[in-house]
């Protein structure tokens, strides 16, 4: 038995498509046979002339045309070919259908078009496919809500339009607090079930022109229209008692959450996207550190901007310093109590300036923690240490080294070749970990402690009673000297809350095997005062001031005598 090919139309029919013939000059439009299939439903009289199909088309109506006057010419006898994708509305009920529209046209005498010939197709499920893609490509996947590149897009677009209309709008960032411990505590498919139930809490909440995006892991962007500085405060409410009212269900059980908000106000206090993100992240950091569940609104400050350019300003200072190897050792004195023979000296940081100025460690240190920096200068200072021990056999020396640098593997690499670079020198070199930010990782610290003194290295703590460390991990450190912070030595002549408190540290160290400094000893009476309650070491300007120059060189005995 032998099947019949189908005839060409008969295979338009089965693809959903159609032919035609449009005479442009008389408007008249042709079709082949299968065009039922393809427009369903609509009158013959709508597809018989160009103007009164051009009526069924969305997006615009002279599309068809537009294509064909924007088409390049130039193919003669053989025609100009063209493609173009509309949409047409069978009737109001239905959805729109896709057409994708493929020919030729031809030019009469006048070189514009004449006739065009063609094929439509219906396009609809590529064209749902295509549309599906762009909205992905504008969503977060866990939340379905604006990903962050079109959050920031739509953010640029507020603050435009309230330029434009002289009005305000509002920008916030509502962060989840402490997600961490949510992964921790039941995985990270608990935790993004949190992260959807906050969205959707905060998108039950919101006007129809509010825009909602994800802008990173636990931290959502709101733009709030219309929006003055008392409604972005009475909105933050709202959505803070919103999340923290209800537990949120997960598969591994109900999750109790808070949230913080930080917002700026636009344009009035951020100019373009970029500066009012800036801005709300700011204000939202403010909340947290003030405490869970907090709103802070960006405001001007003097003060903070101030602050800002001297970090600025330290922090070029501090990196050209380094480049230029402007950074500096002074030596300040440490001394044996009863004795006052020397013991030790702490090795200070300072930038040379021009002209011979010295900028001071107090100047130094904080903005570099806060910046980041003081990994670095703590490799220099540990070169510069090192230095000095190998050409002065008979000093030794102290350290001073932020808990970050401790968990730096460099810094760590480079000690242990320096050490085998110049043997005998760990033995006479003093680790001081300073307190002025927290021990993140006391066990990494401990191991880290632990090496050194394989080494030959003692550890002390530097300002210990005004940091985070208690005895218990003084125990853990193996800690080998505690030197007290000046702040509560430096009155002990005058305050007997003071004497109380030091005489107690001074009291459970000696129990614990740990020898002690006194800082910033002032005066005769404090150093009798630390004598009697058996403080090992003093230093401060009673014993004498740090210097740039080397004092054993100038001070070769072994005896500082007291100054009064």
């Amino acid at each position: 038995m032998t099947t019949a090919l189908p005839q060409p139309l008969e295979i338009l029919t089965s693809l959903g498509q159609a032919v035609f013939v449009w005479d442009i000059a008389s408007d008249a439009i042709v079709w082949g046979g299968q065009v039922g299939a393809v427009f369903a439903g609509i009158p013959p009289e709508k597809l018989a002339t160009g103007a009164e199909f051009a009526s069924l088309i969305e997006p615009s109506r002279s599309i068809r045309a537009d294509t064909l006057a924007q088409s390049s010419r130039g193919h003669g006898a053989e025609g100009t070919p063209y493609r173009v994708e509309y949409a047409v509305r069978m009737n109001l009920s239905e959805p729109m259908v896709w057409i994708e529209e493929t020919g030729c046209w031809f030019a009469g005498r006048d070189g514009r078009p004449m006739r065009a010939q063609g094929v439509v197709r219906v396009n609809t499920e590529r064209h749902a496919h295509e549309e599906k893609l762009v909205t992905l490509a504008r969503l977060d996947p866990l939340t379905g809500e604006l990903n962050r590149t079109h959050l920031m897009a739509a953010l640029a677009e507020a603050i435009d339009e309230a330029m434009r209309s002289r009005s305000s709008s509002a920008f916030m960032l509502v962060g989840i607090d402490r997600l961490a411990r949510v992964n921790d505590a039941f995985g990270f498919d608990a935790a993004d079930a949190v992260i959807r139930d906050i969205a959707a809490r905060i998108r039950s909440g919101l006007r129809g022109d509010d825009v909602l995006g994800r802008l990173s892991g636990n931290r959502f962007g709101l733009i709030l229209r219309d929006c003055a500085f008392d409604d972005m405060n009475i909105a933050a409410e709202r959505i803070l008692a919103g999340i923290r009212g209800e537990v949120v269900p997960t598969k591994s059980g109900p999750i109790s959450v808070t949230a913080s908000i930080g917002g700026v106000i636009v344009p009035r206090h951020a100019l373009n996207s970029e500066e009012a993100l800036n801005r709300a992240h700011e204000a939202l950091d403010a909340a947290k550190r003030r405490r869970a569940s907090s709103i802070e609104i960006w405001r001007p400050n003097a003060g903070r901007d101030a602050q800002r350019r001297v970090n600025i300003r330290v922090a070029e200072e501090i990196v050209t310093a380094l480049n230029e190897r402007r950074i500096v050792l002074a030596y300040e004195p440490v001394v044996a109590t009863a004795s006052r023979e020397r013991a030790f000296y702490e090795c200070l940081v300072r930038i040379e300036q021009g002209g011979g100025r010295l900028v001071h460690a107090p100047d130094i240190v904080p903005v570099a923690e806060r910046l980041g920096l003081i990994r670095l200068i703590d490799h220099r200072v540990l070169e510069l240490v090192v230095t000095e021990l190998a050409a002065s056999p008979n000093v030794e020396l102290s350290l001073n080294v932020s808990p970050d640098t401790t968990m730096d593997p460099d810094w760590w690499a480079a000690i242990e070749s320096l050490m085998c670079a110049h043997p005998g020198v760990a033995g006479r070199l003093i680790i001081e970990i300073t307190e002025t930010v927290a021990i993140q990782n006391i066990d990494a610290l401990s191991k880290f402690a632990g090496r050194l003194k394989d080494l030959g290295s003692r550890i002390a703590i530097d300002d210990f009673g005004a940091g985070y460390t208690s005895f218990r991990n003084l125990r853990k450190l193996g800690v080998d000297i505690v030197k007290i912070d000046g702040a509560f030595v430096q009155n002990i002549s005058h305050s007997a809350d003071d004497r109380a408190f030091v005489r107690a540290l001074i009291d459970l160290a000696r129990r614990l095997g740990i020898k002690t400094v006194a800082e910033w000893v002032q005066d005769e009476e404090a150093a009798r005062l630390l004598r009697g309650w058996g403080c090992d070491y003093i230093q401060g300007h009673l014993i004498g001031l740090a210097s740039v120059a080397r004092p054993w060189d100038a001070q070769p005995g072994a005896v500082l005598p007291a100054r009064r």
